[in-house]
């Protein structure tokens, strides 16, 4: 997808400068910049995207944990 955009003439070269420094075209450096602004921005979305990994995955103790589990607990002082 292609877009325009209207950006400071000083982040422009920033980010330009910046872009030459670690090798990235200028649209790459755009779209992971926005992405990462997205992500950090929408808390929401990466909750959802934990909550749907978590749900996939076991989280059950296995006997073994749970036994490990329950002797450290009975030799601990309370």
């Amino acid at each position: 997808m292609k877009t325009a955009i209207s950006i400071p003439e000083d982040l422009y070269a920033k980010a330009e400068r910046f872009g030459r420094r670690v090798r990235k075209s200028r649209s790459r450096l755009y779209s992971e910049a926005l992405a990462e602004y997205l992500a950090r921005h929408a808390p929401d979305d990466v909750t959802a995207t934990l909550d749907a990994v978590c749900a996939d995955v076991n989280t059950e103790p296995d006997a073994f944990i749970r036994e490990s589990a329950r002797r450290t607990l009975e030799r601990s002082e309370w």
